[in-house]
């Protein structure tokens, strides 16, 4: 695995690739990578010949007061990982490599609409910046097809539209979430956790999984499943940001007679904001 850190290069090796007749796989990251991650890479791997990964703590998706300084970067490790997985080339840039001319007249891409809900609303401006900087990834790597996490249900939603819409030839794939053991979503955040805090964490995907039950077995009322469950899950200790039932593809509040719905959830343990979800394809439940 090779390491670059110029556009320049990075196009320069990805030319290589596509002259010898590969099909260019590409997963963005911010680093400090964990097996979520890494599962990402094998993906990628398995669809594509050669695989290139980025690093990048992105400025412009964080708000203030955020922790973009503080956010671990971990690139000695990250590197071996990677390797590790079947990563062939890895673009790790500096902030003035990815913006040289600096953020303040920058142009940017707009997220779509569904990016205004859930997150959107909690992180003005968030949405805007992700799909900012994933839109010059991809011009700057031009894959066939890029990896994303379906941890991130609401990034995945808006990276797919910004594709449909801005006609981008690249297939999306979307990765099941990796958790620990207990259950635990995997993110570069829970590194925040206390050892209290982390041994508490898991009752956030235990009350998904228990609104999912409730859902699949007939479950329609679903602002009173919601009151139900944040009064839950605030009892162990968390303070939640939002829980929705939502519809998966628009992202807006879930009908009964929706079939395809995804049920989300923000919630701060301490001062670490942890985010996960449940998908609910109703058609498939006998």
């Amino acid at each position: 695995m090779n390491t670059v850190k110029t556009v320049r290069e990075l196009r320069a090796a990805v030319a290589r690739a596509r002259s010898e007749g590969k099909q260019i796989g590409l997963v963005p990251t911010m680093g400090n990578l964990h097996s979520g991650h890494t599962a990402l890479v094998t993906t990628a791997a398995q669809q594509a010949d050669f695989v290139v990964a980025s690093i990048f703590v992105n400025p412009l998706q964080f708000g203030a007061n955020e922790d973009l300084d503080t956010y671990p970067r971990t690139l000695a490790a990250d590197q071996e990982k990677l390797l590790q997985a079947g990563c062939h080339l890895l673009f790790a840039p500096s902030v003035e490599e990815m913006y040289p001319h600096g953020m303040s007249g920058l142009t940017r891409v707009k997220a779509a609409e569904l990016s205004n809900e859930l997150c959107g609303s909690r992180r003005p401006g968030h949405f805007d910046g992700v799909t900012t900087v994933v839109s010059k990834l991809f011009n700057m790597v031009q894959p066939d097809l890029a990896i994303f996490g379906q941890k991130d249900y609401q990034q995945l939603a808006v990276i797919r539209a910004m594709v449909h819409d801005l006609n981008m030839p690249i297939q999306i794939i979307g990765e099941p979430t990796v958790r620990a053991d207990d259950g635990l979503a995997l993110s570069s955040r829970n590194g925040y956790l206390s050892e209290e805090q982390r041994a508490v964490a898991p009752a956030l995907y235990r009350h998904l999984s228990e609104m999912a039950r409730a859902v699949e077995a007939g479950e329609r009322d679903y602002p009173a499943l919601v009151g139900q469950h944040v009064a839950e899950i605030e009892a162990t200790g968390f303070r939640a940001d939002y829980l929705e039932v939502r519809h998966a593809r628009t992202l807006l509040p879930a009908h009964v007679t929706d079939r395809d719905v995804v049920i989300l959830v923000a919630a701060y343990l301490g001062s670490t904001r942890l985010i996960d979800n449940v998908h609910l394809n109703l058609d498939s439940v006998l």
